[in-house]
Formats: structure tokens, C-alpha cells, sequence
């Protein structure tokens, strides 16, 4: 696989994210708690920057009204259309088949828990060697 060098470590701090171009390619490289991920920058919905999207967590609930907020910082939402992606994986927290306003029939379920979507964003392996950051392309 190829190697490109895309910048200094010290250049992603932890908290922080960088826009690169790899091969023709917009890659955003995101520094989670001293670990980094690399996604293509282009949203697979409708081609929204994901680098200028926000950063959460996931939200669960066990029950109405109990709400928990874990892995801060690992969901990107795309700017465009709020579409959310895991930081870790690339893969959609959103089902499009769902993405229509319309009503629907609503009904509570035991044992329902988030499922992820079908979509997936683009990843890139990266790693720091003699501090600079490397991503490989496929």
C-alpha cells in the first residue's frame, strides 16, 4: 500500500483535527485522546466536509427519560445534513431509508437498542513514525 507523509505529529494535538490532500483525495485526520483517525472528508450522503463537522458522543437510553452520554468526542455529524459517522469505524449512525419527513407509526419495544446504517465513510490507516504522521491509501 502506498505511504504518504502528511504532516508533524506536534501539527494534531489531541482535540484537534487537520485537512489533508492525499493522492487527489480530502482526508481529515482527527487526534481523539492522543489516537488518530483518518476519514475522507466527503460525506457519502451528498458530499458534505465532514471536517467541518462537529464532534460528540453517542446518546443511549435504556428507558424514556434515562439518558447516557458516552464516547465524547468519536461521532462526527456532517455540517450539510447532521448526518453521524463513528470517528473510529466510518461507519453511519443514520439509516437514509428513515431520512424523509413523514409519519410514521411509532410503537415501544423491548430490547431496541442504536443500529448502525449502511453507509460507511472511507478510512485510512495513519500512524506517527519519527514524528511525522503517515497515512497509507489503498
Amino acid at each position: 500500500m502506498p505511504r504518504h507523509v502528511v504532516a508533524k505529529a506536534a501539527e494534531i494535538p489531541p482535540g484537534s483535527r487537520k485537512l489533508v490532500q492525499v493522492a487527489g483525495r480530502d482526508i481529515v485526520i482527527f487526534n481523539i485522546s492522543g489516537e488518530l483517525f483518518a476519514l475522507s472528508d466527503k460525506c457519502p450522503h451528498k458530499g458534505g466536509s465532514l471536517s467541518r463537522g462537529k464532534l460528540s458522543g453517542a446518546v443511549t437510553a435504556s428507558q424514556p427519560g434515562q439518558y447516557h452520554y458516552s464516547r465524547p468526542g468519536e461521532i462526527i455529524r456532517c455540517p450539510w445534513h447532521a448526518w453521524e459517522f463513528d470517528v473510529r469505524t466510518g461507519r453511519s449512525w443514520c439509516d437514509p431509508q428513515r431520512m424523509r419527513l413523514m409519519n410514521y407509526a411509532v410503537s415501544v419495544e423491548p430490547g431496541a437498542k442504536l443500529v448502525e446504517g449502511p453507509f460507511t465513510a472511507e478510512t485510512f490507516a495513519v500512524s506517527v513514525e519519527d514524528a511525522y504522521v503517515v497515512i497509507e491509501t489503498k
